[in-house]
């Protein structure tokens, strides 16, 4: 018993009673650690003071299917000098929690070792717009409407090297420069840290995003597409 107690102590990854950190590899509990962002919302907010991330909620606003009663600026670790563009956007506990993951265990590690450099900026489309699926007027509700969701469209790296989704997305994953390969690694890493990724790979409306939400799906089953 007690060597499997510290065993788990230097796995934390494998251990259900340890919390969720920035840093924490990816292990046998994880999904179900990073589900319980999602679900739990003092538990999100907790991660984010662990992570070093602004926890400060922003009012509720808006009725119906499209109230954010879950909002806050969207902020990423400081020592990742990274910025969202535009600023300032607004998404819920969960969506930030997952882009601190993401940034720490998928973005730069891949732009590190494929690109040779960090990334300094994340472009976005947007995470709040009050629709359904396919902008229609029937059908589920998108988790923009909630503000659970967000688009990211680029990735520009230290040197000012911009790495779009849309542009690069469709060359070849051997060539030179290797943005296509960082872009299908960053969208593989993302289903760790987020409910549901959806890429160009999905459909042509998402030719030029990869869409990453929370949704909450009573467990730790994610979309990757």
């Amino acid at each position: 018993m007690l060597g499997a107690r510290e065993w788990l102590r230097r796995h934390p990854e494998h251990d259900p009673r340890a919390p969720l950190t920035l840093s924490t590899p990816d292990g046998w509990m994880t999904a179900r650690k990073v589900a319980a962002l999602r679900e739990d919302r003092d538990q999100c907010r907790a991660f984010l003071r662990r992570s070093g991330i602004e926890e400060t909620a922003l009012a509720p606003v808006g009725t119906g299917e499209c109230r954010r009663d879950d909002r806050k600026v969207l902020r990423a670790p400081a020592r990742f000098d990274v910025a969202l563009s535009p600023r300032r956007a607004q998404a819920t506990c969960a969506v930030d929690a997952g882009l601190a993951r993401w940034l720490n265990n998928g973005v730069q590690p891949a732009a590190k070792a494929l690109l040779g450099q960090a990334v300094v900026r994340i472009e976005q489309l947007g995470t709040y717009s009050c629709r359904r699926i396919g902008g229609g007027d029937e059908g589920n509700w998108s988790e923009h409407a909630t503000g659970n969701a967000i688009d990211i469209s680029a990735f520009v790296l230290a040197d000012g090297t911009r790495i779009s989704v849309l542009r690069d997305w469709g060359a070849a994953a051997d060539e030179p420069d290797g943005k296509s390969l960082f872009l299908r690694t960053v969208r593989d890493r993302a289903c760790a840290a987020f409910s549901t990724v959806l890429s160009p790979e999905y459909n042509a409306a998402h030719a030029d995003h990869l869409h990453l939400d929370q949704a909450r799906r009573g467990g730790s089953w994610t979309a990757c597409r």
